[in-house]
């Protein structure tokens, strides 16, 4: 768990060398806590050669730092003022990528009718991994999962996408709204008048509401088959080795 947490909370950042971290502290530290209080990361500075590290859970402020600090470096002028310019402007980028990626999410999933700011939730998911799973490829599986088991039960298609397709969205801001990201997630679509279909799937999908309707218990079963792909998301060394041990019990039964 410890291994996990550390992969999925840090960003490394080259330097072209050492001298360059007393740089980056800057005299008593003013320039390292300019830089922490702009991006709201922490920046880690030690021993290791050639690079330092930026820590924190929120993925997209932790890519706003990597990259700030990344023009920093490359621009020179490293003092408070520069700081809090070049984190600005990154902070626009960043936000602009995020809109894009979300709008040709959309499109693929032929979803129709999100607000900018939704859009930017969803691609704000891209940066974000559940065991490894990039969390939106996982909402996209689950939008056309849910649409295959809809049209095969001759409920709407289309209404069983969209909720597969939002139903993880809370899990872009659970970094910073106290709660789970079902119940985040909902909330949040509600400020956007969504249907009261999608609501209940995005807040039920594992369990927390009952369903209402028959797209909940899709979307969750979708959700279970999106992440329990093979190769979708990283297995423990013990879960792996249970699964090697029923392999060789199975084919031990053939003699």
């Amino acid at each position: 768990a410890a291994e996990h947490t550390c992969e999925v909370t840090v960003s490394t950042v080259e330097i072209p060398n050492d001298d360059m971290k007393g740089r980056i502290i800057g005299r008593e530290g003013r320039n390292i806590r300019a830089f922490e209080k702009a991006t709201g990361v922490d920046v880690i500075v030690d021993d290791t050669p050639g690079m330092i590290v930026v820590s924190g859970f929120s993925p997209v402020r932790r890519e706003v730092a990597r990259l700030s600090m990344e023009r920093l470096i490359q621009d020179g002028r490293i003092h408070p003022s520069r700081i809090e310019e070049l984190v600005a402007q990154t902070k626009k980028d960043v936000n602009h990528k995020l809109l894009q990626i979300g709008k040709d999410a959309a499109v693929e999933t032929n979803i129709r009718g999100l607000s900018n700011k939704v859009l930017s939730l969803i691609g704000a998911l891209s940066y974000r991994t559940s065991y490894g799973q990039n969390v939106l490829r996982h909402s996209i599986e689950v939008a056309f999962l849910s649409q295959v088991m809809a049209d095969e039960l001759g409920l709407d298609g289309s209404m069983a996408r969209r909720a597969g397709f939002l139903h993880d969205i809370g899990k872009a801001i659970d970094h910073d709204v106290e709660g789970n990201h079902p119940t985040i997630g909902a909330n949040y679509l509600k400020r956007f008048s969504e249907s009261p279909i999608v609501l209940n799937a995005v807040e039920g999908h594992h369990g927390d509401v009952t369903a209402d309707n028959p797209y909940t218990p899709l979307v969750a079963a979708a959700d279970a088959v999106s992440a329990s792909r093979p190769g979708a998301r990283r297995e423990t060394l013990e879960r792996y080795i249970k699964r090697l041990e029923k392999l060789e019990e199975i084919a031990g039964g053939f003699k």
